[in-house]
């Protein structure tokens, strides 16, 4: 029997924050990167996803996300060199991170953060949050406005 309802699919938005831009995604676990991309997607983004920062740094050569999503334990480098590679280059200085890791020591976080990323999301997380975050970093601050 068929559903007489007339709901329609989400569609992205757009305009606000997310209106389009690029997250990029690197974390080498599978089932997190499905899960932030799909959010992510949900909410207007385009989205990125990079098991490793090897290839994160392939794609920041030709391409400037909007937003970095960054765990801190990566295959092949961690998180904390990852923000300090970014913050010391002028092309991608200015770009947001967000970590979101398993490691969630206030240690961690605090070296997250002095190493300039905006904000420290810890895992497991809530999806919702997740894009909640991602679009306030994205909103432009009240000076700018």
């Amino acid at each position: 029997m068929k559903s007489s309802s007339t709901a329609k699919a989400p569609h992205p938005p757009e305009h606000g924050p997310a209106a389009g831009r690029l997250i990029a995604v690197v974390d080498d676990e599978p089932d997190i990167l499905d899960l932030v991309s799909l959010h992510l997607k949900r909410a207007g983004f385009r989205v990125s996803t990079f098991a490793d920062g090897g290839g994160f740094f392939r794609f920041i050569t030709d391409h400037v996300p909007d937003l970095v999503l960054l765990d801190l334990m990566l295959p092949d480098i961690d998180g904390f060199a990852v923000c300090e590679i970014l913050r010391r280059s002028a092309a991608t200085a200015a770009i947001p991170i967000l970590i979101l890791s398993a490691w969630s020591t206030p240690d961690a976080r605090l070296l997250g953060l002095d190493l300039g990323a905006l904000d420290y999301v810890p895992k497991p997380f809530s999806p919702k949050d997740l894009v909640a975050r991602v679009n306030r970093l994205l909103r432009p601050s009240p000076a700018s406005a």
